[in-house]
C-alpha cells in the first residue's frame, strides 16, 4: 500500500519503520527534516512538503497535540488540501474530541475519509509492534486500513463509527493511567518512609493483586527513578488531562481525580520537570511526605 505518515517523533518513528519493514511504500514527513533518514535509510521516501506525503492511498498523522495537528491537517498546504478524494486520513495522534469531529467534517466534505486510531504503549512498543490501537470510523474505510494496523500493533479494538469516539477512549485510558501513576506514587511514599523496600512491594503487588502491565510498567519506573529520557514527557501528560476535563466539561460528568492529576501536573512543570517523563508527578507524593 502507499502511505504517507507525518510526525517522527518517539512514537511515528517506530510506527512508520514497522510499515516500512512490512513492504509497504512510505514516503515520510517531519518538520525537522533530519528526523526522516534514519527511515530512508531503511527504505522510506522523503517529503520535503507535506503534499508529497498525501499521494497514496492513505496518510498517517502521528503528532503532539491539537496545534501541530491543526496546522499539518488544516493550513495551507495541509494534509486536506492535497490528500486525493476518497482517500483516508488515518489520526493516530492524541488530539481533543472537539477537533477530532471537526476533522471528521472537513474530510467529509472534501470527499475524504477520516479514521481515528489513536495508540497506548510507550516508544518501545511502538518500535515493537506491540502498541494497542483504539480505531473509530466509517467500517469500509477501517476495514481497508486494518491490515496497517496489524503491522504496527498487536491488537485493535474497534469503538463504532464516529472516529471522536476513539479520541475519548484515548484520553480516557490516559486519565486512568495518569491516576495509577498518582496512586502507586503515594503508596511508594507511604510504605518507603515506613523503611519498606519499594522494589519488593512493587514486585509483591505486580506478581498479585495488580498483575497488570501498566503496574509492571510504571512500578519499575517510578521505583528506578527513570524519568529521563522521557518516553512520555510531562507537557503531555498535562495537555491530555486538560483535554479529558474538557471532554467530561462538555458532556457534563465531573473528573474529581482529573483535578487532583491537573494539580500534580502543573506543580510538576513549575518546579521545572518539562523535560521529564509524566511518571514524575508519582515524586511529589515523596516530597509532600519528607521522603524525596
Amino acid at each position: 500500500m502507499k502511505i504517507g505518515f507525518i510526525g517522527l517523533g518517539n512514537m511515528g518513528s517506530g510506527m512508520a519503520a514497522n510499515l516500512i519493514k512490512a513492504g509497504h511504500d512510505v514516503t515520510v514527513y517531519n518538520r525537522t527534516l533530519a528526523k526522516a533518514q534514519p527511515l530512508v535509510k531503511q527504505g522510506a521516501h522523503a517529503a520535503s512538503q507535506i503534499a508529497d506525503a498525501c499521494r497514496g492511498d492513505v496518510v498517517i498523522t502521528m503528532l503532539a497535540d491539537d496545534t501541530a495537528a491543526e496546522s499539518m491537517v488544516l493550513g495551507d498546504g495541509g494534509v486536506l488540501k492535497n490528500l486525493p478524494e476518497g482517500a483516508i486520513h488515518i489520526s493516530s495522534s492524541t488530539i481533543s474530541v472537539a477537533l477530532s469531529e471537526r476533522l471528521t467534517g472537513a474530510h467529509a466534505k472534501a470527499g475524504q475519509r477520516f479514521v481515528a486510531a489513536p495508540v497506548f504503549g510507550r516508544p518501545e512498543a511502538a518500535a515493537a509492534a506491540k502498541l494497542f490501537i483504539v480505531v473509530a470510523g466509517e467500517p469500509g474505510a477501517v476495514d481497508f486500513c486494518l491490515p496497517l494496523f496489524e503491522v504496527m500493533g498487536q491488537e485493535t479494538f474497534r469503538f463504532g463509527e464516529k472516529p471522536s469516539a476513539a479520541n475519548l477512549v484515548k484520553l480516557s485510558g490516559n486519565f486512568l493511567i495518569a491516576a495509577v501513576i498518582e496512586s502507586l506514587g503515594e503508596a511508594l511514599a507511604l510504605v518507603g518512609k515506613a523503611g519498606v523496600d519499594q522494589r519488593h512491594y512493587v514486585d509483591f503487588l505486580t506478581s498479585t493483586l495488580f498483575a497488570a502491565p501498566i503496574y509492571k510498567t510504571y512500578g519499575g519506573i517510578l521505583v528506578d527513578k527513570k524519568f529521563e529520557p522521557a518516553g512520555f514527557a510531562a507537557p503531555l501528560g498535562f495537555k491530555d488531562n486538560r483535554l479529558v476535563l474538557a471532554a467530561a466539561e462538555t458532556l457534563r460528568v465531573p473528573l474529581p481525580l482529573g483535578n487532583l492529576v491537573r494539580d500534580r501536573f502543573l506543580t510538576l512543570l513549575a518546579r521545572g520537570g518539562e523535560s521529564l517523563d509524566w511518571s514524575a508527578i508519582s515524586q511529589l507524593a515523596a516530597e509532600d511526605a519528607g521522603a524525596a
